[in-house]
């Protein structure tokens, strides 16, 4: 199991940044390796909503199968991995001052033997860590722009 965590300070607040994130088909505007998101649920936000995301890293290609199985408006966002990578993870915002917002992203993925099992994982969260922080990057450009 490849264990992820990235975090960054956001120059606004838990409201400002939540606004950002809480749309999951925007996803794709800050992460480089989400292409398309499909829900394939009716519901598009809240828990039990569920959607595919077409994830490319490199030469790899993949649709990952999620479920939000966390939801707690302006704090955080949990979800789980059902497809051929499995596992958990969340983004969480903590307050730091009226106007800053700690954003942590965090997950526990475990790959298929045919992309190295636990050695695939620990390569592939050296790799998805580097372009984690870059999605971070791209998002606290956005939300401090006042996008949302």
């Amino acid at each position: 199991m490849g264990r992820i965590r990235v975090s960054t300070v956001i120059n606004a607040s838990p409201e400002q940044v939540w606004a950002e994130v809480r749309d999951i088909e925007r996803h794709v505007d800050w992460m480089a390796d989400a292409v398309a998101i499909t829900f394939t649920t009716p519901q598009t936000s809240g828990v039990g909503t569920r959607f595919d995301c077409k994830t490319k890293v490199g030469p790899l290609s993949l649709t990952d199968r999620m479920a939000i199985t966390e939801w707690r408006e302006g704090r955080a966002m949990g979800v789980r991995h059902e497809g051929l990578v499995t596992g958990v993870g969340a983004f969480t915002l903590a307050r730091i001052r009226r106007d800053r917002t700690r954003f942590t992203w965090e997950e526990r993925l475990t790959f298929p033997w045919w992309m190295g099992g636990a050695v695939g994982g620990a390569v592939g969260g050296v790799v998805m860590r580097r372009i984690w922080k870059r999605n971070l990057r791209v998002l606290k450009a956005l939300v401090e722009s006042g996008r949302s």
